[in-house]
């Protein structure tokens, strides 16, 4: 009976830490050949980090990025793998690496590439123009034990008259997607059906790999999984965290499959202008192995817990991979302040967190009681700085300029900015990061000042619409069976204290 043992290395890499991610690729690669995997599975451009942007705009960097892969193939033993890098021919390439035996046998150019939403790929790489399967051949007296794998890469899979489909009828039993897809909430799901629907319409089994970690505003989630013909999830990938996933595929269920589907016969596959690539690899004799351990299953998440998942882990990637090693925020009382610092707090440990209340004349004693609560509850510093002094110099230095004018937005916008330059200067000082609070309700309309309440280095829930910030906050209560947050946090009207009995909603109806 045909099997093979595949072993996907769901990792996190950094953008350009080329000899980082190498060693992170070559551990991950022994633990699998340790495993006696046939094959082991990195993620898309899993050498340079993903995206790498205008990093692939300076030659060295792509040579560097090929050298480091050269380097590493050499190192890699025992085991055939598929690696993500950058590869240079008359332009570049966002590509996969077969390495065998100590070296790289093939490169797959990844197709379609995408230009949308999050992606700019067309700013930077040519199209592949040919598919790629490739065969290890174990050898067994008597018997065809050989399996066809096919290449491909993140959007190449999500076409259904894509590269997967050629691959799949030229005789590829397995397809390897490897992958850098973003999250958002839902995505897994709509993954999910989208590689069920492929594997069963080209019945083939399909290891989709993808990265996991946070760089800049995008978070990969991971959540890996290996879909066999039947369209039944036979492996999946921790969410928000590195693992390896390593599964027996059955390749002898995908032939007799196709034994019984007369359709195959009829269609005549379009390689596209390059053709199918096709190439034989000798392995080593496929010896029995003992059965993987059953993976634990992994309960369903909520959208409050999962969308918390990610903001934790796309702040402690932003604020690790930056250098950065303890952050500052202000803390007002308010809901959204108490979320990112509870965010903050998990992903870095309140121990390397400051907090800081900078009360006005406007600030309610409740809001001084709520954010010293949530600082003790936390267990960060917590800083009070009152910026009265300061609002009063700017009231007179101003006080020729607006006379005979009455208080507006200009005065309210003055003691964001106050609290701006505190948060900036202890920054400065200590090179703390500084942590914004901004909801993505209040960031799509505009309701926050410009070098006031926006300054600062990570904007931690901008893509968090407010409702679901009430969510996250009374989840983490919930989990932690205690009011992490204070209750009258998640009760009271919000509001920016920055005039006599001011209320977000009637500011904003």
């Amino acid at each position: 009976m045909r099997k093979l043992r595949i072993a996907m290395a769901q990792i996190n890499p950094t953008v350009g830490a080329l000899e980082r991610n190498a060693g992170k690729i070559l551990g991950f690669a022994e633990k699998a050949a340790g495993a006696h995997c046939d094959l082991v599975v990195f993620p898309e451009l899993a050498v340079t980090g993903y995206p790498p942007e205008d990093l692939l705009l300076k030659p060295s960097f792509i040579g560097d990025n090929i050298k480091t892969l050269q380097k590493l193939s050499r190192k890699i033993r025992g085991i055939t793998a598929i690696v993500g890098f950058v590869d240079k021919k008359e332009d570049i390439y966002n590509a996969a690496a077969v390495i065998h035996k100590g070296g790289v046998v093939a490169v797959y150019h990844k197709m379609f590439l995408p230009n949308y939403g999050v992606f700019d790929e067309q700013r930077y790489f040519q199209a592949g123009k040919s598919p790629l399967n490739f065969t290890l051949a174990f050898p067994r007296a008597g018997a065809d034990n050989s399996v066809t794998v096919g290449v491909g890469i993140c959007e190449d899979i999500w076409y259904p008259e894509g590269p997967a489909r050629v691959q799949a009828l030229m005789g590829a039993h397995v397809i390897v997607n490897i992958n850098a897809s973003p999250y958002h909430c839902g995505k897994a799901l709509q993954r999910e059906e989208m590689l069920t629907t492929r594997a069963m319409d080209n019945e083939v089994i399909i290891a989709y790999n993808n990265m996991v970690g946070g760089q800049d505003e995008l978070v990969f989630d991971g959540q890996g999984m290996i879909i066999n013909e039947e369209g039944a999830i036979i492996a999946r990938g921790r969410a928000f965290s590195e693992d390896l996933i390593i599964a027996d595929l059955d390749i002898e269920a995908v032939s007799r499959k196709r034994l019984h589907d007369t359709r195959r016969r009829k269609e005549r596959p379009d390689a596209g202008e390059g053709g199918l690539r096709e190439i034989t690899l000798h392995a080593g004799r496929n010896k029995k192995k003992r059965p993987v351990p059953r993976r634990p299953s992994v309960p369903a998440r909520s959208a409050a817990e999962e969308v918390l998942s990610a903001l934790v882990l796309g702040t402690k990637d932003y604020v690790r991979k930056n250098g950065f090693r303890h952050c500052v925020m202000g803390l007002s009382g308010g809901v959204d302040s108490s979320l990112v610092a509870a965010i903050a707090a998990e992903s870095l440990g309140a121990e390397n967190m400051t907090g800081v209340f900078m009360p006005s004349v406007y600030s309610s004693r409740e809001s001084r009681i709520d954010a010293q609560a949530l600082a003790k509850n936390l267990g960060m510093e917590f800083l009070t700085i009152p910026i009265d002094p300061l609002f009063d110099g700017y009231l007179k230095t101003f006080k020729g300029p607006f006379a005979g004018r009455r208080p507006d937005v200009t005065e309210e916008n003055i003691q964001a900015r106050i609290r701006g330059n505190i948060l900036m200067a202890l920054s400065n000082k200590f090179g703390w990061l500084v942590l914004t609070t901004g909801n993505k309700s209040e960031l799509s309309v505009g309701y926050a000042t410009l070098y006031g309440d926006m300054a600062g280095g990570f904007s931690v829930i901008k893509d968090v619409p407010k409702t679901m910030v009430y969510g996250i906050a009374a989840f983490i209560n919930a989990r932690e069976g205690r009011d992490v947050i204070p209750e009258r946090v998640l009760k009271k009207a919000p509001s920016a204290e920055l005039r006599p009995r001011q209320t977000d909603q009637d500011t904003l109806p």
